[in-house]
């Protein structure tokens, strides 16, 4: 156990927080590429990023052809795209909670709120075939799940042992 501030943590938090910080870097970055498809290419850009699965591949998926259709695709991939990069800012305060002060409740709410994101994300896009299954696409619940095994290790004792 390092203590620091008097705060005592492991190593195997250090290495969570790490982890944890990691997996929000990678959520603001779907949140910057939302808003730059966003931005550039409109919603079939949009789109491009989020279909490629087995189950809708891109060059069978019919794009909304009226105007309206289209604006509320690309709004509601917008809003997507920008709850990503929200929770990656989460996963930010969450790494930085467990570093400096080796949170319990900034694991907790990196466990289920997070975990909420990252695992309708996995089951509702990605084994269901919409969204291309790739390394990039798994890497994040990947990683939270690393995270969410390692970082308990590290983290101070929440009850102890000791009789008086």
């Amino acid at each position: 156990m390092i203590e620091e501030r008097g705060v005592a943590k492991g190593t195997m938090a250090q290495d969570g927080a790490i982890l944890w910080a990691i997996w929000g870097i990678l959520h603001v970055w779907v949140g910057y590429e939302g808003v730059h498809q966003y931005m550039s290419a409109g919603v079939r850009g949009q789109w491009s990023t989020l279909v490629g699965g087995a189950r809708v591949p891109r060059e069978t998926f019919d794009y909304a052809t009226d105007a309206a259709t289209a604006f509320a695709h690309s709004q509601l991939i917008l809003n997507f795209c920008l709850d990503v990069g929200g929770y990656g800012v989460l996963g930010l305060f969450i790494a930085w909670m467990i570093w400096a002060h080796a949170s319990w409740m900034a694991y907790l709410i990196g466990l289920v709120a997070i975990g909420i994101g990252d695992l309708s994300f996995l089951f509702a896009l990605v084994t269901s075939g919409v969204i291309e299954f790739s390394f990039a696409v798994i890497l994040g619940p990947l990683v939270w799940f690393i995270a969410v095994v390692v970082t308990p290790f590290g983290l101070p004792r929440l009850w102890s042992s000791r009789r008086t």
